[in-house]
């Protein structure tokens, strides 16, 4: 059978796997992204217009897209409502990116590591991605610039807000920095923002598209971690060279977005109740980030380094004695406890061995220690075997 080229690249999803294999209930996860489902909120549908079973328009409704322009003016990022596009979950804005501007052997840019299903995409595409070294406030500005001055990428990709796998938050200099290089060198920002709602303390900082001033950009977000990642109701805010190809892919695609879902978004965004929700999911979530930086420090302190997060849903360690740790989840799992490895967030994942990614709102506090020492027992056998 004669398949699309592109089918030779196509890799299956490891993080979907490690949960379709952890769905037995005595399995502790500490793979995926999921949100707490004991904190997914109430929604009542009762009130919803019957007109919204018909087709609706291909940018979202309008309504919807006022309410994500008033929030990101909020945030200091200058647009209008004509500038959202509400996609099927951020995961869309990926899609929709990648058919935009690349072909094969286009250069992209990335962080190191970065999100998995974000470089499993672009490669896809076909992509050649070039990687950032990420440290604890941010990217590399030295290996940025080298990167910008050697190459021409397309775009540059980054999660600065509590990054997916490293949950690192670039600091304020670094983000005048990034966007003082983009604007230099002419180069458009993806900025994906998925966790920004998830602080833990009381800092913030503006989008890195704010403080542009020259180069092209693509903001996005979703409600998926904050409210219910099953309406599949993102968003994508785009300058207006950019706004009208995105649109016609975005037809090409799927016509519309969900507007059962769009409507449900609605109810909650801006809204008294949703503030409520999110101070409640982030008291929740800063519960489970400290129960499990305690188990970490009692279990792994001799095993791994790490930072303690200040928001988002993950810990990123990093071995001290590295060890490929995809060899390590069928031992995991036959202690019923599973964890995300940390290779495939690398564009080399054979040169980064030694990291793992924990999510910590999905095992129930009173279960999380007790996974955890399962976890560290797994990776100190795994050291002695590699020093033997």
């Amino acid at each position: 059978m004669a398949f699309s080229e592109r089918v030779d690249r196509l890799k299956s999803s490891l993080i979907r796997e490690i949960l379709a294999a952890a769905q037995r209930p005595d399995v502790m996860s500490f793979a995926g992204g999921l949100p707490a489902e004991s904190m997914l909120p109430k929604v009542d549908w009762a009130p919803m217009p019957t007109g919204l079973g018909q087709y609706g328009m291909s940018e979202g409704e309008p309504a919807l897209r006022e309410a994500i322009a008033v929030q990101a003016r909020a945030l200091g990022i200058d647009c209008s409502a004509s500038q959202v596009l509400i996609v099927s979950g951020s995961q869309q804005t990926l899609d929709l990116a990648s058919k935009l501007f690349i072909d094969r052997g286009t250069e992209v840019l990335l962080e190191a590591p970065t999100y998995l299903a974000a470089l499993q995409a672009f490669q896809l595409f076909g992509a050649e991605c070039l990687a950032v070294a990420q440290e604890d406030d941010g990217p590399s500005l030295a290996a940025l610039r080298e990167r910008l001055e050697r190459h021409r990428p397309a775009f540059a990709y980054l999660i600065p807000t509590f990054q997916n796998p490293s949950a690192v938050r670039y600091s304020e200099y670094k983000r005048d920095a990034v966007a003082a290089l983009l604007d230099e060198f002419g180069v458009t920002l993806i900025e994906d923002e998925p966790y920004r709602e998830l602080v833990f303390d009381e800092g913030s900082a503006r989008p890195i598209v704010s403080r542009l001033q020259k180069a092209s950009w693509i903001y996005t977000g979703t409600v998926s971690k904050t409210l219910l990642p099953g309406l599949r109701v993102g968003y994508l805010i785009a300058t207006p060279d950019l706004f009208p190809y995105l649109l016609r892919l975005k037809q090409s695609a799927d016509l519309h977005t969900n507007r059962i879902g769009q409507w449900q978004a609605l109810q909650w965004l801006g809204s008294e109740q949703y503030s409520t929700h999110l101070d409640a999911l982030r008291c929740f979530y800063r519960q489970g980030r400290d129960a499990m930086q305690s188990a970490l420090q009692l279990h792994f302190s001799d095993l791994a380094d790490w930072q303690s997060p200040q928001g988002g849903l993950f810990f990123w360690l990093r071995l001290k004695k590295p060890v490929d740790t995809r060899a390590l989840l069928d031992q995991a799992l036959a202690q019923n406890v599973v964890f995300m490895p940390g290779e495939p967030f690398f564009v080399d994942p054979d040169q980064n061995l030694g990291y793992l990614r924990l999510n910590f709102s999905h095992v129930a506090p009173d279960r999380l220690a007790e996974g955890v020492r399962r976890l560290a027992g797994v990776i100190r056998n795994a050291s002695m075997v590699e020093a033997a």
